[in-house]
């Protein structure tokens, strides 16, 4: 027979190695839960000295994980946060697109006029390239970046020379055709957006920058959003973009196509795309059925970028699937930045990064972070 106090002392080492177990069992699940997952994924970016990114993880328009690295600029090493600006660089077309659609709902626009009906003067090839044209990347005009290279621009000696929206058109005003047949193959046209831009300060009669804080940042309360333009505003908290040289971080912030504007002009931080998401999926700028359009691929045939498959686009958004899930989604490549928006619209899941560094694939580490949260 087993002593009292023995049975006693057997049975409180019992439950303690139960509650042991238990409190084991808890931290792992807690070492293995989606946030430390997704802290893991961006450790790499850990930093009170070198740029990094802002990391914001949204489910059922709720934030799941916030988080800055690094920091916004090396000099005074400010550390990165969700009010952080980063210079959104294509990530800006679907804000061109908005614009767009804006005019159109207003009735001052229709996606089937031609380039012509806006700008009078363009060339005689301009009257086979729509609106949607332009919107879904279908117009075939010429890219600007490489015809740029060729055009001798009177800029002083010893100036950095940084090209416009309105020398964009000029210089697609010189051609005299466009690489294919308007609206018979997909090609990524960063001159499309320009010209979109401008479109939008032809028909509003407003700078297309007036346009999109009057239309969409202030009604959306995003405040410290803006299409940058030198001279005439500020970025607040900006960001300023980098490149690893030698080990050494050195400011790549701008380049000779960092101040066009319909194409990659905007920034904003990751608590403003927060409030844009929102009205995505509220539907607050725009009814279901006219964002409908926006979300309805080209289907014509193109080239196989940027993740090896057909192109599947819409209005300023791919819109190919991920690993069988809905998806609408934009990356955005410029000089010292990259940015990416997943959005995941049957799962109520979003996910963005933004980052000041140009050693960063951004859009795969928002996946990355996706199959986290898509898995739960």
């Amino acid at each position: 027979m087993i002593p009292i106090r023995l049975k006693f002392f057997l049975a409180s080492l019992t439950f303690l190695v139960v509650l042991a177990a238990l409190r084991l069992s808890l931290a792992s699940r807690t070492s293995a839960g989606p946030i430390p997952q997704a802290d893991a994924i961006c450790s790499s970016l850990k930093s009170a000295n070198a740029p990094g990114a802002a990391v914001l993880v949204l489910k059922n328009g709720k934030a799941v994980f916030e988080k800055g690295y690094g920091v916004r600029n090396v000099r005074t090493r400010e550390p990165i946060n969700a009010t952080t600006n980063f210079r959104l660089a294509s990530v800006t077309k679907q804000f061109t697109a908005m614009a767009i659609m804006l005019l159109v709902h207003d009735g001052k626009l229709r996606y089937e006029d031609a380039l012509t009906d806006i700008f009078p003067s363009f060339p005689d090839y301009g009257k086979r390239i729509t609106i949607r044209n332009l919107l879904n990347h279908t117009s075939g005009l010429l890219d600007y970046e490489d015809l740029m290279e060729h055009h001798k621009f009177a800029v002083p000696p010893g100036t950095f020379f940084q090209i416009n929206d309105d020398q964009v058109l000029e210089l697609l005003e010189e051609q005299t055709s466009t690489k294919f047949q308007p609206g018979s193959r997909w090609d990524y046209s960063n001159s499309g957006y320009v010209v979109l831009g401008l479109v939008v300060k032809k028909v509003s009669g407003e700078a297309f920058g007036d346009f999109l804080r009057d239309r969409i940042f202030l009604p959306l309360g995003m405040k410290d959003t803006v299409l940058y333009e030198k001279g005439k505003n500020e970025v607040q908290d900006r960001a300023y973009g980098y490149s690893e040289e030698n080990s050494h971080w050195r400011e790549t912030d701008q380049s000779s196509t960092s101040a066009t504007q319909g194409d990659g002009g905007m920034y904003s931080s990751v608590a403003d795309l927060a409030k844009w998401d929102q009205a995505l999926r509220s539907h607050h700028l725009l009814s279901e059925s006219e964002m409908a359009t926006a979300l309805t691929p080209v289907n014509v045939p193109g080239v196989e970028e940027p993740d090896k498959t057909a192109a599947a686009y819409g209005f300023g958004w791919f819109l190919n699937p991920y690993k069988g899930h809905q998806r609408m989604w934009h990356y955005g490549e410029t000089v010292g930045f990259r940015t990416a928006i997943e959005r995941f619209p049957s799962d109520k899941l979003t996910v963005i990064v933004l980052a000041n560094r140009a050693d960063l694939d951004s859009n795969a580490l928002a996946l990355r972070l996706a199959d986290v949260f898509l898995s739960r």
